[in-house]
């Protein structure tokens, strides 16, 4: 019974203490995961802040990029030169505002169908305007600027007409002479001072362009000019050299190339310029300085012959010092006997050769400089003759 007991007393220590350790477990469990919970809040926290700070830190960003641009903006559109062009429009958008109300007041008060005609008018003169604007970007003659000026200035000077004495009617109707006559004055200035704002806007920027490039102005001018100077100096090559690039394949014949192909039909070189009297008078200038130069240092056969006589000089022992030893002479020695009776060749030993004289430096006399020169003189001579001389 005691055993019993005590065995049950073990089991029940044991299960208390085995509820003990699951409970600790547990709230260790539960600690973790509340530490855990919390560090991931944290977390979360940390990373809004962050992001939060980020995204003001880009929107501080973005308002000073705005601000800049804005900044950037108003300096590029307040340049002096975009404010006299926009200046410029605004000018003619307004003498067109104040010069149109008078026209249409004049023909609708003579009929209602006329009502167009003040639209026309001034339609024709900015239309007009725009075209001498497209002529210069074009690059078309002047005399297609010109006749558009002409139709502008035209129209508008009609309308500066009409508004003139539209205002000079006013004087009956509540105005006294001096103000009806500012006023037509007035509307007949706006109606031409727009036009002509708008042409010298279009001339300053045509000049405008002219400097910022000049090199590239002055190439064209150097051009055009080329092709008129050899129009006028070269016609039939010119019109023959257009034919050939006309018949051959579009872009396959470059008209210098042309140019040359005609210079050589029509005068049988192909060196531009070059013509068979031109070249004719090269040979006659050329055989005239031979005769010159033939004449000024003898004939040809003269000078070939002191050629030869400087070239082969004689005996060199007039070149040579005496008692030189060590200029040899080619001329096999004398004997010494006196030439008093005929003298006996000197008897060869059997097997004996013949020594050969031994060259050594110095032992022939160096050229005169006199015969380089007249050798030079004599092939230029030679290549003169045979037409090589430039």
């Amino acid at each position: 019974m005691s055993s019993w007991s005590e065995e049950r007393r073990r089991n029940l220590a044991a299960e208390a203490e085995q509820r003990r350790k699951n409970e600790d477990a547990a709230a260790e469990r539960r600690r973790t995961e509340r530490a855990a919970e919390d560090k991931r809040r944290r977390d979360e926290r940390r990373a809004n802040r962050e992001e939060q700070r980020a995204e003001k830190a880009q929107q501080r960003r973005d308002r000073a990029a705005r601000r800049q641009a804005r900044a950037a903006r108003r300096e590029k559109t307040l340049t002096p030169g975009n404010v006299y062009r926009k200046g410029t429009l605004a000018l003619v958008l307004a003498s067109a505002a104040a010069s149109l109300p008078a026209q249409v007041m004049h023909f609708v008060g003579i009929s209602i169908m006329l009502l167009p005609i003040p639209f026309a008018l001034e339609g024709a003169a900015w239309v007009m305007n725009a075209g001498v604007a497209y002529a210069d970007d074009r690059k078309l003659p002047g005399w297609v600027r010109w006749l558009m000026r002409g139709l502008a200035m035209s129209a508008a000077g009609y309308a500066a007409n009409i508004n003139l004495k539209y205002g000079l009617s006013l004087e009956g109707h509540g105005l006294d002479p001096a103000d009806a006559a500012a006023v037509g004055w007035g509307l007949a200035a706006v109606t031409m001072l727009g036009p002509l704002f708008f042409e010298v806007r279009q001339w300053v920027l045509t000049l405008t362009a002219a400097v910022t490039d000049p090199k590239k102005r002055a190439e064209e001018k150097s051009r055009a000019k080329h092709e008129k100077q050899r129009y006028s100096d070269h016609k039939d090559v010119v019109k023959l050299a257009r034919k050939l690039v006309s018949a051959a394949p579009y872009g396959a014949l470059a008209f210098e190339d042309a140019f040359a192909s005609a210079w050589e039909i029509k005068y049988g070189t192909k060196t531009p310029g070059m013509t068979p009297a031109l070249h004719g008078q090269k040979l006659a200038s050329s055989k005239a300085l031979v005769d010159a130069m033939d004449a000024a240092n003898g004939s040809p056969v003269s000078t070939r012959g002191r050629l030869l006589e400087l070239l082969h000089p004689a005996p060199v022992s007039r070149f040579l010092k005496p008692g030189s030893s060590q200029v040899a002479s080619q001329i096999p020695p004398g004997s010494e006997r006196p030439s008093g009776g005929p003298q006996k060749a000197p008897k060869k030993r059997s097997g004996q050769k013949p020594v050969p004289p031994v060259r050594r430096k110095g032992d022939t006399a160096p050229y005169h400089p006199a015969a380089r020169v007249a050798a030079a003189d004599t092939a230029r001579k030679h290549l003169v003759v045979n037409g090589y001389h430039h």
